[in-house]
């Protein structure tokens, strides 16, 4: 059994969705991050950065991980699945994973800072990160030209990119000159471990804007302003 600490955000839908792949049994925790439930005691133990998501697995002797990435290569190796033994292979996943890790996630996350949540609208901030998110879109677009999925086969690479790329709109991103990466996001989107997974926890908004979004925004706001818990 593995326990699932997490919250609906990109990096935490990564490893429900994989989860779901892999059809795991596992038990959801819901980390309250407006209330800084990340940065207790009790989570820190398990999670030292303070960040979601983490993993304790029950079956290998209450053994914690933290880090998306780290969790998604614990599960596949744990499994033998979404991820190939051979070199080349396993090396293709890894370079793809951390090309989500280093790149995608960091870029949209700072997007998503100064064009949804920080209290001045700065554009060269905005027009840098959505530029630059652009790019790595073509990178990926350019990829799945040539490949039906980033390594290969499906993979954790595959799970942990669209997870993020998922929500462009959010990022104020549009994806409609890439019209590979467009064929690549829906493939994922059919799949119904993908569709399980984004579900998990329940998202608090959607990512089209309506009142829920404006609270969520005020509440990320919050966050980036002060670091402390809205409630």
């Amino acid at each position: 059994m593995i326990d699932l600490y997490t919250a609906a955000t990109p990096n935490g839908h990564k490893i429900s969705i994989a989860l779901e792949e892999l059809a795991l049994p596992y038990t959801v925790h819901m980390v309250d991050l407006a209330k800084l439930e990340q940065k207790r005691p009790e989570f820190l133990r398990i999670s030292p950065n303070g960040r979601i998501p983490a993993i304790v697995d029950r079956d290998a002797g209450d053994f914690a991980v933290f880090e998306s990435g780290a969790i998604l290569v614990y599960l596949a190796e744990k499994t033998g699945r979404l991820m190939p033994t051979d070199p080349k292979g396993r090396s293709l996943v890894m370079q793809w994973l951390m090309f989500q890790m280093g790149g995608i996630g960091p870029m949209m996350g700072q997007a998503n800072v100064f064009f949804r949540y920080f209290p001045e609208k700065i554009q060269p901030a905005i027009d840098r990160y959505q530029g630059e998110v652009r790019r790595l879109f073509g990178v990926l677009d350019t990829r799945v030209a040539e490949h039906e999925y980033l390594a290969g086969d499906y993979s954790i690479a595959d799970i942990a990119n669209w997870a993020w790329v998922r929500t462009h709109k959010w990022s104020g991103v549009e994806v409609e000159s890439l019209p590979h990466l467009q064929r690549w996001m829906a493939q994922l989107a059919a799949r119904p471990a993908c569709q399980r997974g984004i579900e998990v926890p329940p998202r608090p908004v959607r990512i089209e804007e309506g009142k829920g979004a404006d609270k969520f925004i005020e509440e990320a706001r919050k966050l980036v302003e002060t670091g402390r818990p809205t409630t």
